[in-house]
C-alpha cells in the first residue's frame, strides 16, 4: 500500500509539473486560478465517514503543515505580462519545490503509516494538501490581480 500510494503521488507530481509547463504556455485568468481550490474543496466530504475523522489538534497540525509548504509554491509563482495579457512565469525552482515536497510527504507517510490508521493518513494528506493550496492559490490571484493593474 505505501509504495503504492507513493508511486500515485509521483505521478501526480509529474502531471502538476506538465500542467504547469502547458498553463505557461496560455494566458491565464482568475478562474484558472481559483477554481482548483474549489473543486478541492468537494474532498472534505470524506469528514463525513467516521473512519476519516480526525482531532482538532491533527487538523490544526495538518493545515499549518500545509501553510508552510504553501510559502514554497507561493515563492516560485510568478506572472508576467506579454502582448497585453497575463501568463504564469515558468520557473525551474517549482519543479523542485514540487519533487522535494512529495520527497519530504513520502518521508511523513512512513513514519506516520504505522502510527495512524490508513484512513486518518488520508485526511491527513488531504488537509495538508488543501492548506497548501489554497493559500497559494490566493497568493497567486493576488499576484495576478497587481499584474492585470498595472
Amino acid at each position: 500500500m505505501f509504495w503504492g500510494s507513493t508511486l500515485v503521488a509521483l505521478m501526480m507530481g509529474l502531471i502538476a509539473s506538465f500542467v504547469r509547463v502547458k498553463a505557461s504556455a496560455r494566458p491565464t485568468n482568475a478562474k484558472k486560478i481559483l477554481i482548483p481550490p474549489l473543486a478541492m474543496s468537494t474532498g472534505m466530504l470524506q469528514f463525513l465517514v467516521p473512519a476519516f475523522r480526525l482531532t482538532w489538534l491533527e487538523v490544526g497540525e495538518a493545515l499549518i503543515v500545509g501553510l508552510i509548504f504553501s510559502v514554497f509554491l507561493i515563492k516560485t509563482s510568478n506572472f508576467e505580462k506579454r502582448d497585453g495579457e497575463v501568463y504564469l512565469s515558468r520557473s525551474k525552482a517549482f519543479f523542485i519545490v514540487v519533487f522535494v515536497l512529495l520527497a519530504i510527504r513520502t518521508v511523513m507517510k512512513a513514519f506516520l503509516g504505522d502510527e495512524v490508521n490508513i484512513f486518518a493518513t488520508g485526511g491527513l494528506f488531504y488537509l495538508i494538501a488543501w492548506g497548501m493550496i489554497v493559500p497559494w492559490r490566493i497568493a497567486m490571484y493576488q499576484k495576478y490581480k497587481q499584474i492585470v493593474a498595472s
